[in-house]
C-alpha cells in the first residue's frame, strides 16, 4: 500500500525526549516500510524516518521558538493534503484539525484520536464522524456519539527496551510536570514509604513546578532530572522498584506505564482511564484509588515478578503487534468499493 503518515510537529519524530505521538507515528512509519509499503512521512525536516520524507517546518515547534505553531501546521496539513490522491490511505497521527479537508479528497482518512484535550474540539470530531475512520487507543478514552473503526493500543519496540534489574530500588515518576499527572502525589507517597524519588519529564506547568514540586527536590529524597532521551529513560526505568502514575485524569493511554513494563518496572497507577486496560492488578502492578493504597502498593511491590511484567509487554503491546492492526484496517479500507 501507499501510506502517508501525518506526524504531529511540535517535535521531531521520533522524539529526542518527550513526544508520544511522535513515538506512536515513527513506531508505525518504520513497521509499516519494513514489511515492504511504500510509506512517506509528514514530518519535521529534521525528523529520522527510513520512509519518504516530506517536511515544511524546519524544527517541532516547542523545540524551536521561531517555528509558529500556527502557520507551519497549516503548512504543514496542507502540503498532504495537495497530494492526497497519491496514497491508497493517510494516517492521521496529528490530532483534529486534518479533519476538516477529509471531505475534499478521495483517500481514506484514518485518524488515531490521541485522547480528547478539551471537550471543545468534539464538534470536529462529531461533524466528520461520518466520513473519517477513527482509531481509538483505548476502550476507556472510546465516546459514545462517535463511531470507531477499532480500538488499537500503542505498542513499542521491544529492541530498545532490555529488562532492567529493579536496581538501585528508587520510585520514578516519568511525564508531564503537572497537576493532572500528580508529580506532587508521587511526591508524597515516596516520602511517606521512605523510598527516594526520581521526577523525569518536561515541566509542562512552570508555577506548579516552583510551588508544589521544586521545595521537595533536595536530590537525596527526591531529584529532578529534566527529560530523559531514550538511552537515558530505559536506564532510569530498569533501575527502578516501581514507576509512580497517580494521575489525576482519565488518560487515553499513558505511553510511559507500558515503558517501564517493557524493562519489569511494575507501575503504581489511579484506577482511571486506561490504566485497567494496560495494568494487571497484582501481576504487573497495582491500580489503587488514593495515597493510601498506593502507600500499601510500594510497600508489597517487591512481591511481582518483573519478568512477568516484561512478558506481558511481549504480548500485547509489541510494536509488531500494534502494526499488524494498523496493517489490517488500513488493508480493508483500500479494499472498500467506492
Amino acid at each position: 500500500m501507499r501510506v502517508a503518515v501525518l506526524a504531529s510537529i511540535a517535535h521531531r519524530t521520533p522524539p529526542r525526549a518527550y513526544g508520544p505521538w511522535e513515538q506512536v507515528a515513527s513506531t508505525l512509519t518504520e513497521g509499516l516500510v519494513a514489511r515492504g509499503h511504500d510509506v512517506t512521512l509528514f514530518a519535521t525536516a529534521d525528523s529520522v524516518t527510513s520512509a519518504t520524507l516530506r517536511a515544511v517546518a524546519p524544527r517541532g515547534y516547542e523545540e524551536d521558538p521561531a517555528v509558529d505553531a500556527k502557520v507551519y501546521e497549516a503548512l504543514h496539513i496542507a502540503s498532504l493534503y495537495e497530494e492526497a490522491d497519491r496514497f491508497d490511505v493517510i494516517s492521521n497521527q496529528f490530532d483534529f484539525l486534518p479533519l476538516v479537508f477529509s471531505r475534499l479528497v478521495g483517500t481514506p482518512v484514518v485518524t488515531t484520536i490521541h485522547g480528547f484535550s478539551s471537550e471543545r474540539i468534539l464538534p470536529v470530531y462529531r461533524a466528520y464522524d461520518d466520513v473519517c475512520h477513527y482509531v481509538a487507543i483505548s476502550d476507556a478514552d472510546r465516546r459514545p456519539d462517535l463511531t470507531y473503526a477499532a480500538t488499537i493500543h500503542h505498542g513499542l519496540d521491544l529492541g530498545c527496551f532490555a529488562p532492567g534489574s529493579g536496581h538501585p530500588g528508587y520510585l520514578v515518576f516519568l511525564g508531564r510536570v503537572h497537576p493532572h499527572k500528580g508529580t506532587r502525589e508521587a511526591i508524597d507517597v515516596a516520602l511517606r514509604a521512605g523510598v527516594p524519588l526520581v521526577i523525569a519529564g518536561t515541566v509542562q506547568d512552570e508555577a506548579y513546578f516552583r510551588e508544589m514540586v521544586e521545595p521537595f527536590v533536595d536530590g537525596v529524597r527526591v531529584s529532578y532530572v529534566g527529560p530523559v532521551g531514550p538511552v537515558e529513560r530505559e536506564r532510569l526505568l530498569g533501575g527502578a522498584r516501581a514507576l509512580l502514575h497517580l494521575i489525576d485524569f482519565d488518560e487515553p493511554f499513558g505511553l510511559a506505564v507500558v515503558e517501564a513494563l517493557a524493562v519489569g518496572t511494575p507501575v503504581i497507577a489511579h484506577r482511571r482511564g486506561s490504566m485497567p486496560e494496560i495494568v494487571r492488578h497484582g501481576v504487573t502492578g497495582f491500580l489503587v484509588s488514593g495515597p493510601r493504597e498506593a502507600l500499601a502498593a510500594v510497600r508489597a511491590v517487591g512481591g511481582l515478578e518483573r519478568g512477568a511484567c516484561r512478558a506481558d509487554v511481549v504480548a500485547r503491546f509489541s510494536a509488531s503487534r500494534m502494526v499488524d492492526e494498523y496493517e489490517d484496517l488500513f488493508a480493508r479500507l483500500v479494499r472498500r468499493p467506492t
